[in-house]
């Protein structure tokens, strides 16, 4: 007496389409990672949307001739720090949003992202949306 089935299923297990979702996936992340550059700058920018925040941000701007304003009021470089610090005074979490025209020389910039982070103050570069 034959006790043995006719229909001989195989115990194996076929690896070949796991392997193949694997060099998909492998080949679509080779693909996909020069797209995210390392060399970009993470700029916080301002949102284009009103939002109220408990904090007073401060403009700090800087026209085409140098000469800086804070909130609308001309400020001399030497007394900018020392204007930056009586505005924040009472304030935690103190953020300057700054404005420069396109003709500013980046140093006048740097001078002012320095002022901020000596004193802790969050900086924010204001641009305009293409």
């Amino acid at each position: 007496m034959n006790l043995r089935g006719r229909n001989k299923i195989s115990a194996e297990f076929n690896m070949s389409s796991m392997t193949d979702i694997v060099f998909l996936l492998l080949v679509f992340f080779m693909i996909s990672s020069p797209i995210v550059t390392p060399e970009a700058l993470d700029l916080i920018l301002p949102k284009a949307k009103g939002k109220t925040t408990h904090n007073q941000n401060l403009a700090v701007s800087i026209d085409k001739n140098n000469t800086i304003f804070v909130n609308n009021k001309k400020v001399e470089k030497n007394e900018l720090e020392a204007e930056l610090r009586r505005q924040f005074a009472h304030q935690e979490n103190p953020t300057i949003i700054l404005r420069t025209e396109n003709s500013v020389p980046i140093q006048e910039a740097v001078d002012i992202m320095a002022i901020a982070k000596d004193n802790n103050y969050k900086i924010v570069l204001a641009v305009k949306p293409k």
